[in-house]
């Protein structure tokens, strides 16, 4: 194993361990004594990968996990949490047990998860990935994801009455994880708005920008990226 800092050939190996996705081994440079980490895994039967323009090519798991990455710049989401939606990628990829799949399954399994990871970053992904052409494109994927972030109509958990004691008063429990009252005629706070609201603005904002962005700078908008 060659050293990525200085290159030397050989290095030590300094703890192993069973990952999910393989072995992961730290070693050490024999040489300039860097430590770097490497992960072992099985490799299975190459995957082609066949874009709209009729070319095949071989899957690149590099490739892939860059794309992802860039939708999640600046978003909170970690390096472990990209490379772990990856390989739940590819292990499906494998149980469909087939030698080629389009670009077109595999942006849709990308962008499933980023649905469920952020959804900042599943609007980056999916206005490069479906080239949207203008503002109303946008105004329609974020139309949709605010549709599903509306939170259905609860009914009010019947109260919950327990016997007081002395003469046989009831006391009315109201759970504490629905009531925050601040004094005895304190009316109910709904906790949910802000944080609803705050997410539709982020959302709203992310959509103008990249509309903007890919308005002015857009030269051939039928032509799929290559991000796959």
């Amino acid at each position: 194993m060659h050293c990525p800092f200085c290159g030397y050939p050989h290095s030590k190996v300094t703890d192993s361990r069973v990952v999910e996705s393989g072995i992961r081994r730290r070693r050490e440079c024999q040489s300039c004594e860097l430590r770097f980490t490497t992960y072992e895994r099985v490799q299975a039967a190459a995957l082609m990968v066949s874009k709209q323009d009729n070319r095949r090519e071989e899957f690149n798991r590099e490739k892939l996990v860059s794309g992802i990455r860039k939708a999640c710049t600046k978003r909170p989401v970690s390096s472990r949490t990209i490379d772990r939606m990856v390989e739940d990628i590819e292990a499906e990829l494998q149980q469909m047990g087939n030698m080629e799949v389009s670009t077109t399954v595999l942006g849709t399994m990308v962008m499933e998860r980023l649905r469920e990871l952020d959804r900042v970053a599943y609007i980056r992904y999916a206005s490069v990935y479906r080239a949207f052409q203008d503002i109303e494109s946008f105004e329609e994927a974020v139309r949709d994801l605010r549709d599903e972030a509306q939170l259905p109509l609860l009914d009010m958990p019947p109260a919950l009455l327990s016997k007081g004691r002395g003469r046989g008063r009831k006391r009315v429990v109201e759970p504490e994880a629905e009531f925050r009252p601040s004094g005895s005629n304190a009316a109910e706070k709904d906790i949910t708005k802000p944080a609803a609201k705050e997410a539709n603005n982020e959302l709203t904002n992310e959509a103008t920008t990249q509309a903007t962005t890919q308005a002015k700078g857009q030269q051939n908008v039928n032509q799929q990226p290559d991000l796959i």
